[in-house]
C-alpha cells in the first residue's frame, strides 16, 4: 500500500479522484495502483452524491471523460500521454488527443484577487483599459485583452486562483502511486513511471510560472532574430511575474480559424513549410523548441509571416539525444536496422538478449517504407509505428523525448491542415544532412580529438593519486570487489548437486567400512540383529555406489 496522504486535504483529494475513476469503471486500476483501501470510501462518496456509474462507453472514452472531470493536472497528463504511443494502444491515443482545456470562465473579480494582492494595487490602476470578458479560458489561466498606460495593446494572462495548490497536491499523489507501482510490479517498472511523472511535473511547474513562459518566448525570439518570417510577442517585464504574463497583442489570423485562413489569400503551402522549418530548427539546431505547435498557438500575418504564441510548454534536448535522433532517422534511411535497434534499446535501458526479435521487426518496418515516394510517407504514422514496435517489445520511450514526440505530432497535423500534400520528410532531410555534416566537420573532429587528449592526460597524471587512494583503502580494510556472475542460479544448482554427491559418497564409504568391520567379527558372538544390521548397511552402500555412478554419467552427458 502506498504511503498515506500527508494531510486531510490530500486524503480528500485522493478520495475524490478515486470516486471519479470508480464511477467511470476503473476500480480495478485503483486496486492495481495500491489505493484499493480508498475504493470503499470512494463508493460511499458516490452513494452520497447519488451518481450513476458511467460504464457503457468504451474504456478509452471513459478515461478521457474521467481526466476531464479530474481537473487541470490530469487534463495536462492526458495530453502528454496522448503522445506516448510506446505506452498506450492506438484507440487510447486517439481519444486522449481530444483533451482540450475547455473549462468554464472565472469571473474577473475572483480571477484577480491573488494577482492584485501580489502587485499591491488594483489592475485597473496598472492598465488604461482591461476587458473583463476573456479572450480564452484554460484550466490553468485566462487571457484578457488590455491596454497599458503607455498605449500598447497587450494580452494579459492571469493564473486561476488556487490552481497551484490543487496541482501540487495532485503531483504528490501521482508521485506516491508511481513509486509504489514501480516497486511492486515488474511490468510497470519497465515503463519508468517515476521518470514520467517527474518529467510531467517539471513541465506543468513551468506552465504555472508565467515568468518562465516569458523567458521561453525571449529565448526563441533571440534564436529567430535573423529570420523575418518568424516572430514572437514582446514581453512587458514590468508587469510580468509568476502569476501574470503581459505580452504584446498580435494582429493577424489565428491558425485555428480555418475559414479565415482559407479566405485570406495567404500561401498555405509556404506557411506549412516555414512553420515546419522553424520547429525543426528549434529541435535540431537550437535544441530548445515549442512543444505544442498546434494551430491554436500560431498567428499568420501578411507576407506569410508566422507568429508563435504560448510558450508554457517547451522542450530541451541534450546534444547526445539530438545526435541519437539523427542517427535513428539516418539508420532507417540507410537500412541499418542494427543501428536503429541499438538506439531503441539504449533509450529503453534494455538488453538485446531480452529482445532477440526486435531487429527482425525493424527490418520489416524499414523494408516497408523504402521505395515509397516522399510525398506518400506519413512521418507521424511512421513515428507511431516505430514506437508501437517499442511497446510490443516492452520498451519505453525516455521521458525527455516525450515532448519532442508531441511536437512532431502537432507539427505534422498543422502542416497537413494547411496543405494536404505536406511532406514532413522532405522538409526534415536538409536538417538531418546538416547535422551529419557538422558532426564530422574538421572543427568538430578537432574538438573531439582535443577533448580525448585532455582526458588522456588527466588519466595519466591522476593515476599515481588514484593508486595511492586504492592502497590506502586496502590498508584500512575498506576495499571491496563486486562480482556479477551470469546465470548465478545455474552455477549454484550445479554446486548444490556436486555437494550432494560428495556427501553421498562419504556416507556410502562409511557404510561400507562400518559393515565390513562388523562382518569381520565372524568368530565372535554378536548381539541379536547386529548381523542383519551389517547386511542392511552393506546393501545400502552398494545401492549408494550405483546411484553415484548413474548420476555422474548422467551429469556428464547433460553437459555435452
Amino acid at each position: 500500500m502506498p504511503k498515506a496522504p500527508g494531510s486531510p486535504s490530500e486524503l480528500r483529494r485522493l478520495t475524490e479522484l478515486s470516486s471519479i475513476l470508480l464511477r467511470y469503471g476503473f476500480g480495478d486500476f485503483l486496486r492495481y495502483a495500491g489505493v484499493d483501501q480508498l475504493v470503499e470510501k470512494a463508493g460511499e462518496f458516490l452513494h452520497r452524491r447519488d451518481q450513476e456509474r458511467v460504464e457503457d462507453a468504451p474504456a478509452p472514452v471513459r478515461l478521457r471523460q474521467a481526466f476531464e472531470e479530474m481537473g487541470p493536472t490530469f487534463i495536462k497528463l492526458g495530453q502528454i500521454l496522448s503522445t506516448r504511443v510506446d505506452l498506450l494502444p492506438p484507440d487510447y491515443i486517439r481519444e486522449l488527443e481530444k483533451l482540450r482545456d475547455h473549462v468554464p470562465t472565472v469571473t474577473f473579480d475572483k480571477l484577480v484577487v491573488e494577482i492584485e494582492a501580489e502587485l499591491g494595487q488594483p489592475l485597473r490602476e496598472v492598465f488604461e483599459r482591461i476587458d473583463i470578458v476573456p479572450l480564452a479560458a484554460g484550466s490553468i489561466a485566462q487571457t484578457h485583452r488590455a491596454q497599458l498606460k503607455t498605449g500598447e495593446e497587450v494580452v494579459v494572462k492571469i493564473r486561476r486562483p488556487g490552481i497551484r495548490g490543487v496541482i501540487e497536491a495532485d503531483l504528490r499523489l501521482l508521485t506516491r502511486v508511481a513509486r509504489f507501482a514501480s516497486r511492486r510490479f515488474e511490468d510497470v517498472r519497465r515503463l519508468h513511471p517515476e521518470a514520467i511523472i517527474k518529467e510531467f511535473a517539471n513541465s506543468i511547474h513551468a506552465e504555472l510560472d508565467f515568468a518562465i513562459e516569458g523567458r521561453n518566448a525571449e529565448t526563441i525570439a533571440t534564436n529567430f532574430a535573423e529570420d523575418p518570417n518568424i516572430d514572437t510577442p514582446k514581453v512587458f517585464w514590468d508587469w510580468t511575474n509568476e502569476m501574470m504574463n503581459v505580452q504584446a497583442y498580435i494582429e493577424g489570423i489565428a491558425g485555428s480559424d480555418r475559414e479565415a485562413v482559407d479566405a485570406s489569400g495567404l500561401d498555405k503551402k509556404e506557411i506549412a513549410i516555414r512553420g515546419a522549418t522553424a520547429v525543426l530548427k528549434m529541435m535540431f539546431e537550437d535544441r530548445f523548441f515549442h512543444a505544442d505547435p498546434h494551430p491554436g498557438n500560431v498567428f499568420y500575418q501578411p507576407g506569410n509571416k508566422i507568429v508563435f504564441i504560448d510558450f508554457g510548454m517547451v522542450g530541451q534536448l541534450s546534444r547526445q539525444r539530438r545526435d541519437e535522433m539523427v542517427d535513428l532517422l539516418y539508420g532507417m534511411v540507410e537500412r541499418r536496422s542494427d543501428k536503429v535497434t541499438e538506439i531503441l534499446l539504449t533509450w529503453a535501458d534494455a538488453d538485446e538478449r531480452q529482445n532477440p526479435r526486435l531487429e527482425n521487426r525493424l527490418d520489416a518496418f524499414i523494408d516497408r517504407i523504402h521505395g515509397v515516394a516522399l510525398d506518400r510517407l506519413d512521418i507521424a504514422a511512421l513515428t507511431r509505428d516505430l514506437f508501437s514496435a517499442m511497446r510490443d517489445h516492452d520498451l519505453a520511450l525516455p521521458s525527455d523525448l516525450t515532448l519532442m514526440a508531441k511536437a512532431f505530432a502537432s507539427l505534422d497535423g498543422m502542416g497537413r491542415q494547411l496543405d494536404p500534400e505536406f511532406d514532413m520528410v522532405a522538409v526534415a532531410q536538409p536538417f538531418l544532412r546538416r547535422q551529419m555534416l557538422r558532426r564530422y566537420s574538421p572543427d568538430r573532429l578537432a574538438g573531439k580529438a582535443k577533448d580525448g587528449v585532455t582526458e588522456g592526460i588527466d588519466l595519466v597524471t591522476g593515476l599515481p593519486r588514484d593508486l595511492k587512494k586504492l592502497l590506502q583503502m586496502a590498508q584500512r580494510g575498506r576495499l571491496s570487489f563486486g562480482i556479477d556472475i551470469v546465470q548465478m542460479e545455474h552455477y549454484i544448482d550445479r554446486i548444490d548437486r556436486s555437494v550432494t554427491r560428495v556427501t553421498m559418497a562419504i556416507l556410502t564409504s562409511a557404510l561400507i567400512i562400518g559393515s565390513s568391520l562388523v562382518m569381520s567379527f565372524s568368530g565372535a558372538k554378536m548381539p541379536i540383529g547386529l548381523s542383519v544390521f551389517a547386511m542392511l548397511g552393506f546393501s545400502a552402500s552398494v545401492l549408494g555406489g550405483f546411484w553415484l555412478i548413474y548420476t555422474t554419467i548422467r551429469g556428464r552427458g547433460g553437459r555435452r
